[in-house]
């Protein structure tokens, strides 16, 4: 009789053989599995790419150079270092990163999962700091048939939408009419220290206030910031013509909407549905909206949002709307993980038998010789 056992290397072998064979057709047959959102995620990156394209070419006509070292991706979105309008220390991968049209898809996610619907308000502070991500939000907030009002601060850090002759305001007024957007900023301020400016020179200050004055916003330049603050609320609460808010969206560093620079670390990048109230240096917009359990959307720690959207950093070429985890995610195959699954228990059973049938042969083998069990030993 042909000995079996199945501990013997020779089965142990067969088993690890059928074992990594099953493992390779599980992980060779993932199926793309779409996302929730996924049509309104798409749309809102396409949007947010014919917005980019459609500023630089606009840039372009007008003789605008493009640092090719600076703006890989040639956007036309990268600032320049220092100009007079510069407010605050800005990095420029993070610029890079976010002129990614698939920010928008984020967005997009973040809102729907706030609840927002077609037709509700939300509240919006950006700054000049980040053209790229604005174009994101202004993209998902026009996909979702949002009703945006939306307050500037003009000043940018680094590598922002910095030149005095472009500023954001005048970027968002090129989209609006071209209606790509069909809603713009209600109302500007300077930004930087105090929400005035602060730090800049008079002649940047000016520069900053020549921008608004083109564009026709309402200005925002209180004495005090508690009154800058306060100004915000109350233009929020009269275009939202005292309808509730449903949203917050911040993005960027804007003293105003934040209160202080420390609160834009302490407070989680992303959608908080509910931001607890912890004892903040100051008390910005977007503090205030979490006091009436209104959901925030922090769009200021770049790294934290990619990392959580699995976005790549300052990416070359720019991805095509619609790359990415936020839209595709690659899954196990449940046909095929049950099959392999069930083949190699099926397995371990054949063998756990023919092993219990072999020692039973083996034992009656040698009682029916006359011998004890043991002396087969």
């Amino acid at each position: 009789m042909v000995q079996f056992s199945a501990k013997s290397n020779f089965v142990l072998g067969v088993m690890a053989l059928f074992s990594l064979l099953g493992f390779l057709a599980v992980e060779n047959n993932k199926v793309a599995v779409k996302q929730k959102w996924y049509r309104e995620k798409l749309q809102a990156a396409r949007l947010a790419k014919l917005a980019e394209d459609y500023l630089k070419e606009y840039r372009l006509e007008k003789g605008v150079f493009i640092d090719a070292v600076n703006d890989p991706n040639q956007t036309a979105l990268i600032g320049q270092e220092f100009t007079l309008i510069t407010t605050d220390r800005g990095y420029i991968e993070a610029k890079l990163t976010t002129t990614n049209p698939n920010f928008a898809g984020a967005v997009v996610d973040m809102l729907k999962q706030a609840g927002l619907k077609a037709g509700n308000y939300v509240a919006v502070a950006v700054t000049g700091s980040f053209p790229g991500l604005n174009i994101a939000v202004y993209a998902a907030l026009e996909t979702l048939h949002l009703k945006p009002i939306i307050i500037t601060s003009v000043g940018a850090s680094n590598w922002g939408a910095n030149d005095p002759y472009f500023t954001w305001l005048d970027m968002e007024k090129v989209l609006f009419e071209a209606n790509i957007f069909h809603f713009r900023s209600v109302a500007a301020s300077m930004g930087g220290g105090l929400d005035r400016g602060r730090g800049l020179s008079p002649e940047g200050r000016q520069l900053i206030r020549k921008a608004i004055e083109r564009n026709k916003l309402i200005f925002i330049n209180e004495e005090y910031l508690v009154k800058s603050i306060e100004r915000r609320i109350k233009l929020y609460n009269k275009f939202s013509k005292r309808r509730s808010i449903k949203a917050y969206i911040n993005v960027g560093g804007g003293i105003a909407s934040l209160g202080s620079a420390i609160n834009g670390k302490i407070i989680p990048a992303g959608l908080n549905k509910r931001l607890s109230l912890k004892n903040y240096p100051a008390r910005g917009v977007i503090i205030e909206m979490a006091k009436r359990e209104i959901p925030v959307i922090h769009l200021l720690n770049i790294r934290r949002l990619q990392e959580k959207y699995g976005l790549p950093t300052s990416p070359v070429p720019l991805p095509e709307p619609g790359e990415g985890e936020i839209f595709v995610q690659k899954r196990y195959d449940t046909l095929t993980a049950g099959l392999v699954t069930f083949f190699l228990l099926s397995l371990v059973i054949l063998i756990y038998y023919a092993d219990r049938r072999w020692h039973r042969l083996g034992t009656e083998s040698v009682i029916g010789s006359g011998g004890k069990p043991e002396e087969s030993l």
